[in-house]
């Protein structure tokens, strides 16, 4: 195993310690138990947002904590769900007035965690479950879909409805719609290495890929030969369009997501035939995001995330945000 670490027991304290340092300005971390809160507390009433989940996905969540976007994020360990204490120690820290929204992938001891966190407030708190993964209905750590980098796109708009003084209930429906009309794939042609294990979580061979894999290496619909990036971006947009049925002509936001290990390069290589694909289908990409934002460690892939824009998710897509991964002005 060759990574930058000193101690594994320790590499996500360091890492949260210089990732407050870095950015000082909009984030502070805590610690024991660890959550990541904003520097500046929102001025006035407004619902807190929550996310969190295991380590290994940078920038997703703790990245997306700030103006626009989440008010705390839970880290766990590498690929672990954090702690119900997190839950509630970010809660008490971020509560401002209008309750707690708890953004929640769906893998089963994130729910299990969040549900106990929630338990322990005594806030008005509500809960957006995001499963946009359209691989498979059932995984190793789920009970259907699996959130994956769509959550990033629901943490971004609902972010924004939050910032205007809406009400717990407004961001859970709001957060609800983006949901479900959010779709994702993603293929593999490496394994990750979590520090903890030093050696690769799954063998895949040299000519190899994982269609449909998911974020923490999990098998997806099959293991196959690797195509060209024409053909294989065909196979996950087609499978994102049976799922979503937008409408001809309709206006979408196409978000093309490395898993950590995949240059930019072949990011933008990607996000090209994507969009040439959805062209000649009548769908018209109105909104983009390319890179790597909803990661699995080192692991060489890509994803697509397809959202069926309406003009209340377009108005919040593009409204200003500032965090230390994702920020724009309007």
């Amino acid at each position: 195993m060759k990574k930058f670490v000193n101690n594994v027991e320790e590499i996500l304290t360091e890492s949260l310690s210089g990732f407050q340092k870095a950015h000082p300005d909009i984030i502070k971390v805590n610690f024991t138990p660890d959550f990541i809160f904003r520097a500046k507390k929102p001025a006035g009433d407004k619902v807190s947002l929550i996310s969190g989940g295991g380590s290994g996905h940078e920038p997703l969540h703790g990245g997306f904590v700030g103006h626009g976007m989440l008010d705390a994020a839970c880290p766990g360990q590498v690929f672990s769900a954090p702690t119900p204490d997190q839950m509630e120690a970010a809660a008490n820290e971020v509560h401002n007035g209008k309750g707690i929204l708890f953004i929640v992938k769906n893998y089963s001891g994130d729910i299990m965690n969040f549900e106990m966190g929630a338990d322990m407030i005594d806030y008005d708190h509500e809960t957006i479950l995001v499963n946009d993964d359209v691989a498979v209905e059932d995984s190793t750590f789920t009970t259907g879909r699996r959130g994956v980098a769509g959550t990033m796109i629901v943490e971004k708009t609902v972010g924004s409805l939050a910032e205007t003084g809406a009400s717990l209930e407004e961001c859970k429906l709001f957060g609800d719609h983006v949901n479900n009309v959010t779709a994702s794939m993603g293929v593999a042609f490496t394994s990750c290495t979590v520090p903890a294990a030093g050696k690769p979580t799954f063998e895949i061979g040299a000519e190899e890929m994982e269609f449909g894999v998911g974020i923490h290496g999990e098998p997806g619909r099959k293991r196959e030969k690797i195509k060209t990036a024409n053909e294989l971006t065909n196979d996950i947009i087609n499978s994102i369009l049976e799922d979503l049925k937008p409408d001809k002509n309709e206006e979408v936001l196409m978000h093309v997501n490395g898993f950590g290990g995949t240059p930019l390069m072949e990011l933008y290589l990607l996000f090209e035939v994507g969009q040439k694909i959805l062209e000649k289908k009548g769908i018209n990409v109105v909104r983009s995001l390319v890179g790597n934002y909803t990661t699995s460690l080192d692991m060489a892939g890509a994803s697509f995330s397809i959202t069926k824009l309406d003009e209340k998710i377009t108005q919040h897509w593009d409204s200003a945000v500032h965090t230390a991964a994702l920020r724009w002005k309007i």
